[in-house]
């Protein structure tokens, strides 16, 4: 992960805890695409709020990110443990139901992005459901607060997700969001099953 990026994290943890969003409504449909009681590994799960959901619905869940800091406010916040690990940490064998990586995978460089979901697909078992999202752009670059995005387009992402692994789209949609820069940005939000 890009430094900068990660730094940002770690030195601002409460105060983007603070900011956090209410969990996406897009969370409600991916738990319902997985079996009851199942496990999921959350990557990047930031202030918690999407774990606290998960863990509410009855899921085994594994929460990580990549700021210790931020994993221990949240561990805090939703009474659960979260461990601090990088994407190219993951070394799990199909383990997970459902991985969840809401808005943190767009911080991977663009020439490491398919090495670390073809370890997501490793780490999910057979037809496991896998959520994303994305800043759609054309090239990468940083925002006004120098964190690091890969800002793909639609047609470079798909053909990296078809070069680390074998998906089937389940589903693909845009959403406006501000950022916590204040910036608008389209976010895409994908969601594959493996195999």
């Amino acid at each position: 992960m890009d430094d900068a990026t990660l730094q940002f994290y770690r030195r601002n943890a409460e105060v983007y805890a603070g900011w956090a969003k209410a969990p996406s409504a897009r969370l409600k449909a991916f738990l319902g695409l997985l079996p009851r009681g199942g496990a999921i590994l959350e990557l990047g799960c930031g202030a918690g709020n999407h774990a606290a959901v998960m863990l509410a619905e009855g899921f085994v869940l594994r929460a990580t990110d990549g700021s210790p800091e931020m994993a221990e406010v949240a561990a805090r916040r939703i009474n659960h443990p979260v461990e601090a690990m990088l994407f190219d940490q993951l070394e799990d064998l199909d383990a997970y139901d459902g991985v969840w990586a809401s808005a943190c995978l767009l911080h991977v460089r663009r020439d490491e992005l398919a090495g670390i979901i073809g370890r997501i697909h490793r780490a999910l078992k057979s037809g496991g459901i896998f959520y994303a999202s994305y800043k759609i752009g054309h090239s990468d670059g940083r925002d006004s607060i120098g964190r690091y995005y890969n800002y793909p387009a639609a047609d470079w992402l798909a053909a990296t997700y078809a070069s680390s692994g074998a998906w089937t789209q389940v589903s693909s949609d845009t959403s406006e969001v501000k950022s916590f820069d204040e910036a608008p940005a389209t976010m895409l939000h994908i969601v594959v099953r493996k195999g």
